[in-house]
């Protein structure tokens, strides 16, 4: 894959605070659930877009990269995308078939937030 041409620039949410949020959680994790999960995001970054088992869209700019961890657990990243940028989210591991509900809602007012500033430096640079 390093030969291929990189389609999307890949970015982590920051909180307002500066939390680096996502790198967080990811520093949280075993090593190779973090190998795991970066070859995940590796694949969707050099090969974009991509569909199901790899990626979900859950709605209008949010979709989700699965990946299925060692031990049999699995992890899902949320994420947004702006042009040739991947915003990484929001990540959690699964304990259930169902998304829970507070992890989707997170990974939607962050990419609310992401979209929202998006538009408000894009109004600045156009007023200058």
């Amino acid at each position: 894959m390093s030969d291929e041409e990189k389609v999307l620039l890949v970015i982590f949410f920051r909180t307002a605070s500066g939390r680096d949020v996502v790198r967080e959680w990811l520093k949280s994790l075993p090593i190779e659930s973090r190998k795991a999960i970066g070859s995940s995001v590796k694949v969707v970054q050099y090969r974009w877009p991509l569909g199901m088992p790899r990626v979900r869209k859950i709605e209008r700019d949010l979709w989700e990269v699965r990946t299925s961890l060692s031990n049999k657990q699995i992890a899902r990243t949320f994420f947004t995308i702006h042009e040739n940028e991947m915003i990484l989210l929001h990540g959690f591991i699964k304990k259930s078939q169902k998304t829970p509900a507070n992890d989707l809602e997170l990974a939607r007012a962050r990419r609310d937030l992401w979209l929202k500033w998006l538009k408000e430096n894009d109004d600045e640079e156009k007023s200058t």
